[in-house]
């Protein structure tokens, strides 16, 4: 499962931007969170991940806080 770390978020339209470990950026939706609230993401915080195709291409799903 990919890791990575919040880039961009864009609160007020329900959407971010995930850099993943490899350095590639993913869009993820607020509907693609596990066990975290989107009003609690903080940029820079550490995710796990999964790769899925949307009809507009990759986006994260199951994005939930890494277990540290």
């Amino acid at each position: 499962m990919p890791t990575g770390k919040i880039k961009r978020l864009m609160k007020d339209r329900g959407f971010g931007f995930i850099r993943g470990n490899d350095g590639q950026e993913i869009f993820f939706h607020r509907s693609s969170l596990e066990g975290i609230a989107f009003e609690s993401l903080a940029e820079g915080q550490e995710v796990d991940f999964e790769v899925e195709q949307s009809p507009k291409g990759p986006r994260a799903g199951k994005v939930r806080p890494t277990k540290g």
